[in-house]
């Protein structure tokens, strides 16, 4: 079996292939390779999540279990479509499950969004998490910024770009992200959701830990806090809606506290332009207000802010996949249950998807469990079906890798990656420091630095 990813999404999948009763019960033997364009594992764990967040880190401890079963092997540093391609993949496998994520941001259609200082939330995200394909410097424009999006990772931008960069030093950050964060002059950030405060999707947490830091102050305006029969719904039915709701009229009441930062949660606001000739100089923005049953209207209204850049956070779209069929316009694999179709929505066979390039990204990490679950459980009930192998011996496979010259990772050459980077933050005090560089990364995972 083939898992083209090795984030949650495909970690989970091979875990549940592992401990299926009906392969047990059938005496069927798993053998199961995880594949990874990066020398590393854990895909959206290890370069999604903010650094500040090391309790959501610790999910790589059970990722981690799961690859260091010996029905399991990853292999890092190869790159599906470019050292491979799917026939290499039937050629060597039953089935091949394609766990991919979402990479890129979702465009947004408005006037001035491609000037110098708008940026897409991905980017950012992967600088400050030190992905190995996004160049080391990033400077952040201004002392007023804009973020639009109502997500977590809106919520996680904002944090980011209002905190001190030195608070980020017990993290695992590389110290180019520490001096380019410490260079930056921000006063003031700006969230903007489109729709009200019973609408927004981040989370209780997330949303509370934006007034826990040094500093910074968060505001949130009175006048935005319309609530219609839908709002008030929402929030009696679910309680993640009601302690965001209460979260934020709490902080609509209090008084100023004077910190020397100030984070801006604005609601019912739809950016209209990004302003500015040579570069971003503001955000127009629709006052918009609730229909009644969930949904907002424009008003006409427009407002100007005054901002020196802009980083939108309203959705990531996967890529699209050599050989396979794409949905440009949701970001995903065209797939039944997991079973990918192909241009006559017929099954490809021996294919499938699970997670974000699945489904679109919606959901935490941990709702990845119950979309594999699905995923596996059908290629499993399509097993009496799927194409043999040619080459299924796992040396087959290794061999095809070596033969053209990929220079692949190991588990046990992550480990020693990761031991490196334990030994860089024990230096400084730290639980851990990331090693950047691809090339370097590939080295120490491989024994050859």
């Amino acid at each position: 079996m083939g898992i083209v990813g090795a984030g949650p999404a495909g970690i989970y999948a091979a875990d549940l292939l592992t401990k299926d009763e009906t392969l047990a019960a059938a005496g069927v033997e798993v053998s199961i390779d995880v594949l990874d364009r990066l020398p590393a594992p854990y895909g959206l764990v290890r370069y999604g999540v903010a650094p500040d967040h090391p309790r959501i880190k610790q999910i790589q401890s059970a990722l981690h279990k799961i690859l260091d079963k010996p029905q399991v092997r990853f292999l890092g540093n190869v790159a599906y479509g470019i050292d491979l391609k799917l026939e290499d993949l039937h050629r060597h496998y039953d089935a091949v499950i394609f766990a991919t994520g979402s990479d890129r941001d979702r465009p947004l259609d408005v006037p001035g969004i491609d000037l110098p200082g708008s940026h897409g939330a991905a980017d950012f995200v992967f600088w400050y998490d030190s992905h190995p394909d996004v160049a080391p410097q990033w400077r952040v424009e201004g002392s007023s910024i804009a973020v639009i999006g109502a997500g977590n990772v809106a919520v996680d931008v904002a944090r980011i770009l209002a905190k001190d960069a030195d608070d980020l030093l017990s993290t695992d950050i590389t110290d180019n992200v520490h001096q380019g964060l410490r260079a930056k002059g921000v006063t003031d950030v700006h969230v903007f959701a489109r729709r009200g405060i019973a609408q927004a999707k981040f989370t209780p947490m997330e949303l509370r830990e934006l007034d826990k830091q040094p500093g910074v102050e968060v505001i949130v305006y009175p006048e935005d806090f319309e609530m219609c029969d839908a709002s008030v719904a929402a929030a009696e039915e679910s309680n993640q809606v009601k302690t965001n709701v209460k979260v934020l009229q709490n902080w609509a009441i209090r008084d100023p506290r004077g910190e020397p930062r100030r984070l801006h949660l604005h609601f019912l606001h739809r950016p209209a332009e990004v302003l500015g000739e040579d570069r971003v100089t503001g955000l127009r923005t629709e006052r918009m207000e609730l229909t009644g049953d969930g949904g907002v209207r424009g008003t006409g209204e427009f407002v100007d802010h005054e901002v020196q850049a802009v980083y939108r956070a309203v959705g990531y779209l996967g890529s699209p996949l050599a050989d396979l069929p794409f949905d440009e316009e949701r970001g995903t694999v065209p797939n039944a249950g997991g079973r990918v179709l192909d241009m006559d929505e017929r099954h490809m066979p021996g294919v499938y998807a699970t997670g974000w390039i699945k489904r679109g990204p919606v959901g935490l990490i941990g709702h990845t469990k119950g979309d594999a679950l699905e995923t596996v459980t059908n290629l499993v009930e399509d097993r009496s079906s799927l194409p043999e192998a040619e080459a299924p011996e796992p040396e087959a496979f290794v061999r095809l890798l070596e033969e053209r010259g990929v220079p692949y990772t190991t588990f046990e050459g992550w480990k020693r990656l990761e031991t490196h980077e334990e030994s860089l933050g024990e230096a400084e005090g730290r639980k851990r420091v990331k090693v950047r560089e691809r090339d370097a990364m590939t080295r120490i995972a491989r024994g050859e630095d």
